[in-house]
């Protein structure tokens, strides 16, 4: 596993940095083997705002062969906001590395994979999330600004629409820090 930190308002210490490689360890042993190993980003953040009470950020992203896995937590603590986010990796891994695992068969699995830490098991057993609702309308031709006004007054917190310009479906989204985000898609 290749982890790289980085600090965004923090140093980020020798203390820091090894607390991280000893939580993120258990990670390599729930992911699947690869020849590479996973690239795992730790991005450690302090929010300078007084006013916000677990200012304390950690936010880990998994590159791995197959798929992106990310967490985000906050705390009043950076070890601890560490700590939340490597336990919610895990079974993000977890369900990741089974999902995977049912799909390519069990026999197909290499014999290199190390079986899974016993409190760990019981997140393997979780039901995939499953589709339960699905919602038809029609795609309106508006800008990025009214749809992400159109948004707002329904309270939701994404809301697909036209792009007038483009023609391209286009969706705008809440970030967590209150702003708006748009998805563009582009051609692969």
């Amino acid at each position: 596993m290749q982890l790289q930190v980085k600090g965004k308002n923090i140093p980020v210490t020798d203390a820091l940095h090894e607390h991280a490689e000893r939580k993120l360890q258990r990670l390599a042993k729930v992911l699947p083997p690869w020849d590479e190993p996973p690239l795992v980003e730790l991005e450690l953040s302090v929010e300078k705002n007084p006013k916000i009470d677990k200012a304390q950020i950690a936010e880990i992203t998994v590159r791995t062969k197959g798929s992106v896995l990310r967490a985000c937590e906050h705390a009043t603590d950076m070890y601890a906001a560490i700590d939340q986010a490597s336990r919610k990796l895990e079974r993000q891994a977890v369900r990741y590395r089974e999902r995977r695992r049912r799909r390519r068969g069990a026999d197909h699995e290499p014999e290199r994979m190390e079986p899974l830490p016993d409190d760990l098991l019981q997140h393997a057993s979780e039901p995939a999330p499953s589709l339960v609702k699905r919602k038809e309308f029609t795609l309106e031709a508006m800008s990025s600004d009214d749809a992400a006004l159109q948004m707002d007054m329904l309270h939701h917190d994404f809301f697909v629409f036209r792009d007038a310009d483009s023609g391209e479906v286009n969706v705008v989204y809440r970030r967590k820090n209150g702003g708006f985000g748009l998805i563009v898609p582009v051609e692969a």
